[in-house]
């Protein structure tokens, strides 16, 4: 159950008749009273004799006892209430009982004889409309401070009564929700989504590609956004708006945000906290501290892809073992990856991907804070990812995405695990619906190079696959029987051999990738250990053909740095996966 408090107005009557009315799209039926302050207020929807004027003139009595000087410019409360979708329908009687708690929860009506006046109107089956003047009975004003969150309370107290869906309780660090009014003219301009969502999606991928300031405002201008920075007489840039060409008012002007307003972390300042190096690095860019590596170029989609993946995995060893601030960052920068990935992903997971990085981002922010700078890894390869170029989808570039996409899902479900311990409801839920869209765009990444892997596992000789099978029932005797009749196994077969050819020991790094993270809930556990011995042998995700070329097209790229991994973790590898 949702409740609502709206933008306070001065138009009692102008309220009423939209109420009353058949709505912007007919959608109001039935408008009637279920509920007012005294129980007897006359009902201008059942009552033919009563008009919306009548119903005015009652709620807004009050304001005559108040000199002109003392009346407020905004007298008018208005307070929604809205089920879940898969809630019973209520009855008028169920209603009027909520409508009575909300206005006393909210100190509308806190019970003491003098509240103010009010009425709740129902004009659907799933929600009503409360409306009510902002002076008592005494002439006093109400105390309504922070009604919005009474009213959140007092519904989680209801939804627990009734036996209705339960939403998950907020810590105020949501974006802002599109209004009504946004989500309408989204309907009627043929928008997908309202403007502000729009917005802060295509902001959101521009701080992903982006190093620096410059470079920010470069990327959102060409993403086709108007952009107005508040600029300081020093000269310094202070904040910013951004609008979308074809988002006009009634005057036929552009309908500019400010960056604060589309999400919490989109103010300039929370920008810039991003590129901000930690305390070690700025030492060391000084020369009071150890020299950092530098950090070798992309060379292209898959090699950047592969560092990706090796960034994410540090990320979870961080979100995992670390302290809370720098796991918060951790998470905040895994968006970031998100909407890179969204950004260059190839058409067939293009979907999934974008939907990953739109949920994902109520999980990017908690109210714990993010220790900037630890997470420059994870926000370097989001960069890669951007400035390597789109993905082809195909060949090693596409076995690299699948790798990636495979290692990111990893992650999606550590913050949503990271979060559960929290008890931060919403940004849990989140993560782990974001898993879900990864799950979907993995299994369409990896349907071409797993057929290439597994049909090179089928033509390895009998004597090599049955050596391959009895180094799988050696290792991991509890799981060898379900992986072999696994419709992967031949793909792992082909990866085994790959890494006793590279010079490595198979029983070693299959020991040490059956270590890192549980498999007994995987539906396809040759999967995950095909990606993760391909990423510690520094293996090709997509080997070359019989000829010696690599397959498809796709080039060697250099090896990525060894990788130290953990024993065990608390993270489920693959609950709910394929």
């Amino acid at each position: 159950m949702i409740p609502r408090i709206h933008q306070q107005g001065s138009n009692t009557l102008g309220l009423l008749r939209y109420l009353y009315g058949k709505g912007t799209h007919e959608e109001h039926i039935d408008p009637h009273l279920v509920a007012s302050f005294d129980g007897m207020a006359a009902d201008p929807g059942r009552d033919p004799a009563v008009t919306k004027k009548d119903l005015q003139h009652l709620l807004d009595q009050p304001l005559s006892l108040l000199d002109a000087d003392r009346r407020p410019d905004k007298h008018v409360w208005h307070c929604s209430v809205r089920a879940a979708p898969d809630d019973p329908i209520l009855s008028d009687e169920q209603w009027g009982d909520i409508a009575r708690r909300m206005v006393a929860a909210t100190g509308i009506d806190p019970g003491d004889g003098a509240g103010c006046r009010w009425a709740a109107v129902r004009h659907a089956d799933d929600h009503i409309h409360i409306i009510a003047t902002l002076v008592r009975e005494d002439g006093r004003r109400p105390d309504h401070h922070r009604s919005g969150k009474r009213a959140q309370a007092k519904c989680r107290l209801i939804e627990k009564e009734l036996g209705l869906h339960q939403v998950a309780p907020g810590d105020g660090t949501a974006a802002k929700r599109a209004t009504s009014a946004e989500r309408h003219k989204a309907e009627r301009t043929g928008r997908g989504r309202p403007a502000r969502e729009e917005l802060r999606e295509t902001v959101r991928r521009a701080v992903a590609g982006a190093t620096s300031e410059g470079e920010f405002f470069d990327q959102l201008a060409s993403a086709g956004l108007l952009i107005r920075k508040r600029v300081a007489p020093s000269g310094d840039v202070l904040g910013y708006k951004v609008a979308l060409p074809d988002d006009r008012n009634g005057d036929k002007e552009p309908v500019f945000y400010a960056g604060s307003t589309l999400a919490p972390d989109l103010s300039l300042p929370r920008i810039r906290e991003r590129w901000a190096l930690p305390a070690e690095a700025a030492a060391s860019a000084d020369g009071s501290g150890p020299e950092q590596p530098a950090l070798p170029d992309v060379t292209g989609p898959a090699f950047a892809r592969r560092r990706a993946t090796a960034a994410t995995w540090q990320a979870l060893l961080i979100i995992d073992y670390g302290d809370d601030g720098t796991a918060a960052a951790q998470i905040a920068a895994a968006g970031e990856i998100l909407d890179a990935l969204a950004k260059t992903s190839a058409a067939h997971t293009r979907k999934e991907l974008r939907e990953a990085a739109f949920v994902f981002e109520r999980a990017s922010r908690s109210r714990v804070r993010a220790v900037r700078g630890h997470e420059r890894a994870l926000r370097q390869a989001a960069c890669d990812l951007v400035h390597s170029g789109p993905a082809l989808g195909r060949g090693e570039d596409g076995a690299t995405a699948a790798m990636l996409i495979d290692m990111v899902f990893f992650l999606a479900i550590a913050a949503a695990n990271w979060h559960a311990k929290k008890e931060h409801v919403q940004q849990a839920a989140a993560a782990q619906q974001a898993a879900e869209h990864l799950r979907a765009a993995y299994e369409s990444a990896a349907a071409q190079p797993m057929a290439v892997l597994r049909q090179r596992g089928q033509r390895l000789a009998p004597r090599v696959r049955q050596r391959h099978a009895d180094l799988l029932q050696q290792v991991l005797p509890e799981l060898a029987e379900r992986i072999r009749a696994e419709a992967g196994w031949a793909a792992l077969a082909s990866t085994l051999d790959d890494v006793r050819k590279a010079g490595h020991d198979p029983a070693v790094l299959l020991a040490d990738a059956a270590r890192r993270r549980e498999l007994d809930t995987a539906d396809s556990i040759s999967d995950v250990l095909v990606w993760r011995l391909r990423r510690s042998a520094h293996l090709l995700a997509l080997p070359p053909s019989p000829d010696g070329t690599a397959t498809m097209g796709t080039r060697r790229t250099a090896p990525l740095a060894p990788v130290t991994q953990p024993a065990t973790s608390a993270v489920n590898d693959h609950s709910r996966r394929r």
